[in-house]
């Protein structure tokens, strides 16, 4: 690849500004270290706190970026059996693991306790093939801290004593039918036979870390444990022809307490493609004496990987200490290697634990250890006061926890995404290209992309890899504590070497092209929002520069999912996998159209945040009022697009119903409308904006332009743009897809306990169509309140009846808006007869009860862990939060990923909002 495809973006060079005397969040003073350390500036383009950090996947096998098959069988090409013995060409993988920020070199653990057959380096789990709904992990670890640079993490992992189940979770799963067989049903913890494994990270400095691994023995009788703290190089040397050079890591001279290993990329060539030098120079690790120090090289085994005529490329390969400490193969070496180990058994027992210290640093010691517990109580400190600051006034300890351990796996589960679509269509070597069908398959119209970039992921095991939608609202959340990574990640979207020149930002990995609802918009705007209340600083350059790209993804959505050209879009699933009768992602037949509510409430949406940037930044440059009104009187033609549909006999609102539906459109003209009370028909109350008239008199041309096109053109705005008035005069101008009848419509049924309104938050499908299931041809969906057993989209069907973070919390501050717009006298009025409420009082109970999801209740019972008696009760599970990708309907049990704190991390922005 040519450099200019590979450039990366250094981060901000900049300091942000000083937090203002008028602060607006209400927080306690924001001074603490780990700001400082946010602040400092410095030179060189990498930020040296953020040098090192949790950038390492937990998951790299059955990924997309390592599959070469012919077909696209990403879990078939490289299984977790296989991943011990192939080396990863796009990232590594591996438990609690760290890296530097390009990821040459890789810290993690691993374990055996002496009976399982594989050594733990990493994490496993199912397929969707295998009986799962889409990929389901079958561990337990949990993130507990983490600070902004990564001065201090920590994380728990619990490791069984017994053989691991893998044979059987498979075995079970495949013939299960109902709930998904999960690591705790197989009995391994039975009798608390576990150990729990605390692992943490302090930085002495920026290149100087201290780690401390305590394990205890949970269990009635000793058990024996090996720790193998891992140290090796990412291969980024074997893939071309001839190969490159490699580094080393070899042992160092003994010292008196202690054991040094040394990591030289001296030898190495320099990373390509980078517009800058980079490299690591020596790093030492320190280890305790006692421990077995093993080599070998992060190589393919190719016989175990290809079959038995390929040959290795070096006598020694990655899966070498598995042979060596399962099976006493005598296949390691003892002097050097690209990958390293230090092999440590401890009877530990009954109730007790044992502490290995370790450090990794670019600095030589004599005596690395003793200070270890030193630095680690100390940054933990730090990092309690830096949340300190972070935690609103009127947050329980409990909520404070909920909050910290959501940023915390946010924190956790940011990840080098190494990505060279080029190469990896191409192949690297000539002499073994991929199979021709790849140059015709998945993510062939994105040859630019190419990425060495620190993202936010949604999961670093089910999801190693960014997803766009999903990104803007980790954004929102992550600017609570670290708003310029918030910004870096939102703008590397649009940055030219992610979006597509066509204008389309890239969906996810497993298809770029697929769409994601249009989100960034707005995940600018709240991220510039959230740092200037709690800095006082205005980022506009970050503005303008986002919205100059937006403006280019805003042409490709008019232009490629307006097929009419009637501001009514189709979009395929956006995001909301099949909450439809039909498969939104598929070609319909007979050239049948499916006009969508949510595609074309979703670009109302759009608009209306591109809108308001327009203004935001119009207080700077006048000449952006024009683009302001662009976007107003864009607005005004999808709100009437809704109601009018071009002229033509139907609507996507339905009158005697009260709800906004899909309409299935054949190319003779005739349509059907699909009567399913869904999301899809909640999500045009998302585009919704309140103009008050006395902040629009500093800008005279828009009001002007606005003001014009109400007169004028009274036929397209109809509703879609009203004004409130006070004793004849307008107070405000509200932009709405919904008008005040609508809504009020909508809202009794967003307010029905029968219909949308869960214990948990809302509903992504009525509960109506539990008695009343919608039926369209041969194909029937009714309500599902937790995992569907559809098997659309991989088994990922789970939007017809489970509360789901995102759309929630844009309801809540949708309600909000229409609240600000109606006044407070307008009440909505329950079908039941039960006492009316206001839009603001709607949006609070349901902030409420999705915190509740995770707050104990007055049985000491968390929703979220369902009837899961071990997470309920025992003291040493009861604590520990796992923030699931969406949550039962009726229950508020935790559904589908583990780990997808991502956008189920807005708890953390819920808990900020609501407790000020």
């Amino acid at each position: 690849m040519a450099s200019s495809h590979g450039r990366d973006i250094p981060e901000s060079k900049t300091a942000a500004a000083t937090p203002s005397s008028s602060q607006l969040s209400g927080k306690p003073p924001s001074a603490s270290k780990e700001k400082s350390r946010l602040n400092e500036t410095y030179q060189g383009p990498v930020a040296p706190w953020r040098k090192w950090g949790p950038y390492v996947s937990e998951r790299s096998w059955g990924g997309v970026r390592e599959d070469y098959s012919p077909w696209g069988t990403a879990w078939d090409f490289l299984t977790h059996d296989m991943a011990r013995s192939k080396a990863y060409r796009w990232g590594e993988d591996g438990i609690a693991g760290i890296c530097d920020r390009y990821q040459l070199l890789v810290f993690a653990l691993a374990f055996w306790n002496g009976r399982d057959a594989i050594l733990k380096e990493r994490m496993f789990g199912l397929s969707s093939p295998e009986g799962n709904h889409g990929e389901d992990v079958k561990e337990y670890w949990f993130y507990l801290d983490n600070t902004p640079t990564h001065s201090y993490m920590r994380m728990l992992y619990k490791y069984p004593q017994e053989e691991f189940p893998y044979a059987r979770l498979v075995a079970e799963n495949a013939q299960r039918r109902g709930p998904e067989v999960e690591l705790l049903d197989t009995g391994v913890f039975d009798q608390d036979r576990y150990f729990d494994i605390f692992i943490e990270y302090a930085k002495a400095g920026p290149e100087d870390i201290c780690i401390r691994v305590e394990a205890f023995n949970r269990g009635p009788e000793p058990a024996r444990l090996h720790l193998l703290p891992h140290l090796w190089f990412r291969n980024t040397w074997a893939w071309t022809d001839p190969p490159g050079s490699e580094p080393s890591i070899a042992r160092a001279t003994r010292g008196k307490n202690h054991i040094t290993l040394v990591a030289d990329d001296a030898t190495a060539p320099p990373i390509p493609n980078l517009q800058f030098p980079y490299s690591l120079g020596k790093y030492y690790l320190y280890a305790p004496a006692g421990g077995e120090v093993l080599f070998t090289d992060n190589e393919t085994n190719a016989p175990r990987a290809y079959g038995s005529w390929a040959t290795n490329r070096k006598p020694h390969v990655k899966d070498a200490f598995h042979r060596y400490v399962i099976h006493g193969e005598q296949c390691v070496k003892h002097e050097s290697g690209t990958k390293s180990c230090i092999h440590y058994c401890h009877d530990v027992a009954a109730g007790d634990s044992v502490v290995l210290h370790l450090r990794l640093s670019s600095r030589p010691y004599s005596d690395p250890l003793t200070d270890v517990d030193d630095i680690v109580h100390l940054r933990q400190q730090e990092a309690d006061e830096f949340y300190e600051t972070v935690h609103p006034p009127e947050a329980t300890p409990e909520e404070r926890l909920i909050q910290r351990q959501a940023l915390a796996g946010m924190l956790w589960s940011k990840q080098i995404y190494i990505f060279d679509v080029q190469s990896w269509l191409e192949g690297d070597n000539p002499q073994w290209p991929p199979h021709e069908s790849r140059k015709r398959g998945r993510n062939s119209h994105w040859r630019h992309l190419n990425s060495m970039r620190i993202l936010s992921m949604p999961d670093k095991w089910e999801f190693p890899w960014f997803a766009s939608w999903d990104l803007a609202f980790q954004c929102v959340t992550l600017a609570l504590v670290d708003p310029e990574f918030a910004k870096h990640n939102l703008w590397l979207l649009l940055f030219e070497q992610f979006q597509h020149p066509n204008g389309q930002i890239p969906a996810y990995e497993w298809e770029f092209s697929d769409m994601n609802p249009p989100v960034q918009a707005w995940g600018c705007w709240r991220v510039y929002q959230i740092e200037k209340r709690d800095t006082g600083k205005s980022d506009l350059a970050f503005l303008e520069k986002c919205l100059h790209k937006l403006l280019i993804n805003f042409a490709w959505w008019v232009n490629r999912v307006d097929s009419q050209g009637n501001n009514v879009f189709e979009g395929g699933f956006l995001g909301l996998d099949n909450i439809t009768v039909i498969d939104r992602g598929q070609k319909l037949p007979g050239n049948a159209v499916l006009e969508q509510s949510d595609g074309t409430g979703w670009m109302g949406f759009f608009c209306l945040y591109l809108m308001r940037i327009a203004l935001e930044l119009s207080d700077h440059n006048p000449v952006y009022e024009v683009l302001a009104t662009k976007f107003f009187e864009h607005f005004i033609y999808i709100g009437a697009a809704m109601k009018k549909m071009g002229g033509r006999n139907y609507q996507l609102w339905d009158e005697n119903d009260g709800f906004f539906y899909d309409v299935l459109r054949f190319p003779n003209g005739d349509f059907h409308k699909l009567r399913l009370r869904s999301l899809v028909g909640l999500i045009p109350l998302f585009a919704i904006e309140v103009l008050e008239k006395r902040d629009l008199e500093s800008r005279p041309d828009f009001l002007a332009n606005v003001e014009w096109f109400i007169r004028n053109r009274p036929d397209l705005v109809g509703n879609a743009c009203y004004a409130i008035g006070c004793r004849g005069s307008c107070m405000r101008y509200v932009l709405s897809i919904a008008d005040p009848e609508q809504f009020h419509r909508i809202a009794v049924r967003l307010w029905d306990p029968a219909e949308f309104l869960s214990d948990h938050g809302i509903r992504s499908l009525s509960k109506y169509h539990q008695a009343h299931p919608f039926c369209f041809g041969e194909n029937r969906l009714g309500y599902e309140p937790g995992e569907s057993e559809a098997q659309l989209k991989g088994g990922n069907s789970n939007w017809r009846g489970p509360v789901w973070f995102p759309t929630s919390y844009l309801l809540i501050h949708s309600l909000l808006r229409f609240s600000q717009a109606l006044g407070p006298d307008f009440v909505v009025k329950p079908s039941d007869g039960g006492e009316a409420v206001t839009p603001r009082f709607m949006a609070e109970e349901i902030a409420e009860r999705m915190i509740r999801i995770f707050t104990r209740d007055k049985s000491g019972r968390r929703a979220c862990f369902g009837e899961n008696k071990k997470f309920q009760t025992d003291p040493h599970w009861r604590n520990y939060l796992l923030f699931n990708e969406y949550y039962h309907g009726d229950t508020g049990k935790g559904l589908g990923a583990s780990h997808q704190t991502g956008w189920t991390g807005l708890v953390a922005s819920l808990i900020d909002e609501w407790r000020r």
